[in-house]
């Protein structure tokens, strides 16, 4: 087990989910922040079965960083219910966690 998590959420359109990716990544929350392409969702929203379109966010981080992760997306995200789904990261590369790390200290 590591002290690295994964945050996934979704965000309805690339300029907003890469302004928010940027916004993470240069306030140290996040090391890196994968915008994956437009994709198809399909939901019960409020009763009813929805479908529309959106970017899924790969947040990599630490477990100290997620309540402000959390935060943030709670903060600036357009939904009134959005997905933060925190997954731990039981083991990877240990230069690749190194650097997780290293990115996600807040300046001294």
């Amino acid at each position: 087990m590591t002290d690295k998590t994964i945050v996934l959420t979704t965000w309805p359109d690339l300029a907003g989910a890469e302004a928010f990716a940027r916004l993470l990544v240069e306030k140290r929350l996040a090391a890196c922040i994968n915008v994956l392409p437009e994709m198809g969702s399909i939901y019960q929203w409020q009763g009813k079965l929805e479908q529309g379109a959106e970017h899924q966010l790969i947040i990599k981080t630490t477990v100290s960083r997620y309540a402000d992760v959390e935060a943030m997306i709670v903060a600036h995200h357009p939904y009134a219910l959005p997905e933060i789904l925190c997954i731990p990261v039981t083991a990877g590369f240990p230069g690749y966690l190194s650097w997780i790390e290293e990115a996600t200290h807040a300046e001294k």
